[in-house]
């Protein structure tokens, strides 16, 4: 069991430290760059073996061998951010390359849920992975768009981490709402957004639109989920006010295992495939 959780995570490390280096040659991307690549690699093997660890699974499903591959090239595209953060560069000569690489991201995003649910493998485990994968992407992609749209686009990338800061001070933003559809399409709309912004082949003002309202539909989704929850938030305890304990609304897995507002992990949706209730962002793809 040991044995293929270890093959498995050292493919992907191998995988990321190739890509990174690749970019280096290609890209240009500097130490710096290199260091937070391989940083992020090194992370996302650490953090797997844990969570399956905590799963009590002995190895990867056929959907989260995709969601690696996602995580991997989610790796590259930071080094080649990081590195222009740290050279106040723009990226023009690779800016390309850093586009493909998020777009096959987002693309093999479309492809894991089905997979998880045609193999019958979908797990609690899986839609955290492919969670946490989404929302790190947009955090890196939200990085490197700000830099020419303005600091606001950083709301779009830190609001997954908003999020679980938030539940720590109200947890029954933990609660689960059902699935909407229109949440699926401001995850996609988010995704694709920023990657087009990324890509710069749109004019100042319109690259503004197309990422603000992605900002308001992630605001918009958060707000309505939060108005689902409030009736089941835990009130105060009085001696006349029984305990109360919060109800989670969930939903079938094979229905929907998670939807969050918007892709960054905005709003208190979460995989119902846990009873635990874990917050996270839609996939393209549909439910995991």
């Amino acid at each position: 069991m040991r044995q293929t959780i270890h093959r498995e995570l050292v493919v992907a490390l191998v995988g990321a430290v190739a890509l990174v280096q690749a970019l280096a040659v290609q890209a240009d991307v500097g130490r710096f760059g290199e260091l937070v690549g391989l940083s992020c690699a090194v992370g996302l093997s650490a953090l797997v073996a844990a969570g399956l660890g905590a799963s009590g699974r002995g190895k990867l499903a056929p959907a989260d061998r995709v969601t690696l591959t996602r995580a991997v090239l989610t790796c590259g595209v930071a080094a080649m951010v990081a590195d222009a953060v740290r050279n106040d560069t723009g990226l023009e000569s690779s800016t390309t390359l850093l586009v493909v690489l998020a777009a096959a991201a987002l693309l093999l995003d479309a492809v894991d849920g089905p997979i998880a649910r045609r193999t019958g493998t979908a797990s609690p485990f899986g839609a955290r992975f492919d969670m946490e994968c989404d929302a790190f992407l947009i955090l890196v992609l939200a990085v490197h768009v700000s830099r020419t749209v303005g600091w606001w686009v950083l709301l779009i990338g830190a609001a997954r981490y908003l999020l679980i800061l938030a539940q720590r001070l109200m947890p029954w933003l933990a609660g689960v709402v059902p699935a909407r559809r229109w949440r699926k399409a401001v995850a996609a709309y988010t995704g694709a957004g920023l990657t087009v912004a990324a890509s710069r082949s749109l004019p100042p003002g319109l690259a503004v639109l197309v990422v603000g309202v992605a900002l308001v539909a992630i605001a918009l989704s958060f707000g309505t989920q939060a108005l689902e929850l409030w009736p089941h938030r835990r009130p105060r305890i009085g001696r006349d006010s029984p305990a109360h304990v919060p109800v989670t609304v969930a939903t079938s897995r094979t229905a929907s295992t998670a939807s969050t507002a918007a892709t960054a992990g905005v709003g208190p949706d979460a995989s119902p495939a846990s009873v635990c209730a874990v917050p996270g962002i839609v996939r393209l793809g549909g439910p995991r």
